[in-house]
């Protein structure tokens, strides 16, 4: 289980997050929702080890890992489809996906047939570079890369920013593929309001740096919801 304990985080005298707690479990989707801006990314970034925390925690697995480095909660089987991909693009696809290896022993170092079972395109790409394919493909590239690191926690910073709707339905039944295994804690940053509704099992929603709704999706009101994502 993930748990992030009064967070706050500040880049320069300008303070990104105030006191934000939020946690994920295994077998579970945790959406945090938000307009641009709110901090969504920074709280992913801090879960990730990519910033620094001022004050408070993140523990994963009731280990407090808030000081590690990058890599080192990677081996711990934390995972990061940053928003926007960063994908290789002068890399091939096959080279792309075993970026992930850096992470695995050298005796599990091959990538799953899972990840081509759940986007089966990639399959059919090994050898075209990253920056030839569609931004659908390339997010699908993204997380594939992420799944081979086998992780337990599998972050996804909007993964349906820009992207058309086919491959949106195709990322929605992965996620929801990957909470049924029971394998891993998923948590999701997401504005597209019914893609979030329909995944999440818990939702936390952020403004100005803080959360200010959460709890389980039964308790979720839509109207509340909402007028936190619109301008």
């Amino acid at each position: 289980m993930l748990n992030v304990e009064n967070v706050d985080l500040f880049y320069g005298a300008a303070q990104a997050l105030k006191t934000v707690s939020m946690q994920a479990e295994i077998g579970k989707v945790t959406c945090v929702m938000g307009r641009n801006g709110v901090g969504k990314t920074s709280l992913m970034r801090a879960v990730v080890g990519q910033q620094p925390l001022t004050r408070g925690s993140v523990k994963w697995d009731d280990k407090d890992i808030s000081t590690l480095p990058v890599f080192e909660r990677a081996r711990l089987g934390i995972a990061f489809v940053p928003q926007g991909r960063e994908i290789f693009p002068l890399l091939s696809v096959a080279e792309n996906l075993e970026t992930g290896f850096s992470c695995l022993p050298r005796g599990r170092r091959r990538v799953p047939d899972e990840v081509f079972d759940l986007f089966p395109v990639l399959k059919d790409m090994m050898r075209r570079r990253g920056g030839d394919l569609s931004g659908g493909q390339q997010q699908q590239l993204a997380i594939g890369r992420a799944l081979v690191t086998r992780p337990k926690l599998l972050i996804l910073d909007e993964p349906t920013e820009g992207i058309q709707p086919s491959i949106i339905q195709d990322i929605g039944r992965a996620i929801s593929y990957l909470r049924d295994t029971g394998e891993m804690a998923i948590v999701l940053v997401e504005q597209y309001f019914e893609f979030a509704r329909d995944l999440a099992d818990r939702f936390t929603v952020m403004d100005r740096g803080e959360v200010v709704l959460a709890g389980e999706k039964a308790d979720m009101n839509e109207t509340d919801v909402r007028r936190h994502l619109t301008v």
